[in-house]
Parts: C-alpha cells; sequence; structure tokens
C-alpha cells in the first residue's frame, strides 16, 4: 500500500512538474562544477547534445522551444565554468533574459549530435550580450544561432566581472542595444 502510495505520488510530481528539466539542471550544474574552470570570461565554451524524443515536434525534428531550453542548459554551463554564476550569488545578483532572437537555418533531426557554442560578447551598465550557436556535429553546420541579453538584477555586471575577476574592470562595452536594433544586418553577415 505504501509502495502504491509512494508511485502515485511520483506520478503526479511527474504530470504536474517537469521534472526531468530539474534533474537536466542538476546535473549540468555537477558537470559544470567538477570541470577545470575557464578564466576568460570571452572565451567561447562547448556544450553537448543530442536531439532526442522528447525534443521532437509532430514534424520529427527538434521542437523550437527547446533550442531555446538547450541554450538556458549551454548559458548556465557557460556561466558556472567562467565562474561569472558564483560571483553573482555571493553579490546577491540574478540573472535573467532580458530579450533572446534566434535564426533556424536547418532543422535537427531526431539522434543527431550538436554542440552549442556559447561566447560573451560584451556587456554595459545593465546586462551581459551573449552568442549561441547550435553546431551540428554530424557535418559542422550551424543550424541555429540565438542572441541573447542577459539582465543582471540587483547589481551590475562590472561589479560580477570584478569579483571574478579580482581587479577593477576598465571598460565595459556599450553595444549590447545596438545588436538587437541591428539584428537583420547581423544575421545577413552569418549567411
Amino acid at each position: 500500500m505504501l509502495l502504491l502510495l509512494v508511485l502515485s505520488a511520483l506520478l503526479l510530481l511527474f504530470c504536474n512538474l517537469d521534472v526531468w528539466y530539474f534533474l537536466r539542471g542538476a546535473l549540468v550544474f555537477f558537470q559544470a562544477w567538477f570541470q577545470p574552470r575557464i578564466g576568460d570570461i570571452l572565451a567561447e565554451q562547448r556544450f553537448d547534445g543530442m536531439v532526442l524524443l522528447h525534443d521532437l515536434d509532430y514534424l520529427g525534428h527538434m521542437n523550437n522551444s527547446r533550442y531555446l531550453r538547450e541554450c538556458d542548459f549551454a548559458r548556465f554551463h557557460h556561466y558556472m565554468r567562467n565562474g561569472l554564476f558564483m560571483a553573482s550569488c555571493k553579490l546577491g545578483a540574478r540573472m535573467v533574459v532580458g530579450a533572446s532572437t534566434i535564426r533556424y537555418r536547418r532543422s535537427l533531426d531526431f539522434r543527431e549530435p550538436f554542440e552549442i557554442r556559447t561566447k560573451v560578447l560584451g556587456w554595459d551598465e545593465k546586462a551581459f550580450y551573449l552568442e549561441q550557436r547550435f553546431v551540428s556535429k554530424k557535418d559542422g553546420f550551424v543550424s541555429a544561432v540565438m542572441l541573447c541579453r542577459q539582465n543582471v538584477v540587483r547589481c551590475s555586471p562590472e561589479r560580477i566581472i570584478e569579483s571574478v575577476c579580482q581587479a577593477k574592470v576598465s571598460c565595459v562595452c556599450s553595444f549590447g542595444e545596438q545588436i538587437f536594433n541591428h539584428t537583420n544586418i547581423y544575421f545577413l553577415y552569418l549567411r
């Protein structure tokens, strides 16, 4: 009877919460925690993935919303490895997506391995600006490109970077809004 009650509670949990999301988030956290730290905040980092059954839409390729979800995991991994996540926690800051734009160039199919290449393009007084590219491991084709403005709440990007680098940051990039105002020009460059 107790086993049936526990199984019912687990089934209810799986039906009402996206448990896989939280389990995967914990896995990404522990994976990044035990990997060597990357000292260069602007360095590109790679995060591996594969299109699984629950990623597919009714046309048999990766659902558009799954690209955004994979970007979340890759950004978190990126911030863990370069120290931005722990520094922001120490300072009481929170990072939230303030804007994003994505260009889908070619769909990713079932069981297709890919990597997400994430890099910080710069920052201003309110946000970090990142680029994330989905690169197929099958042929090296860039399947999608996402630009993301990661707003920093209760702190500033400059203070977070100073905490990570243990030094005063002398310049702040001020091109962030231009990226989102000129997205079409940027994507023309990618063709």
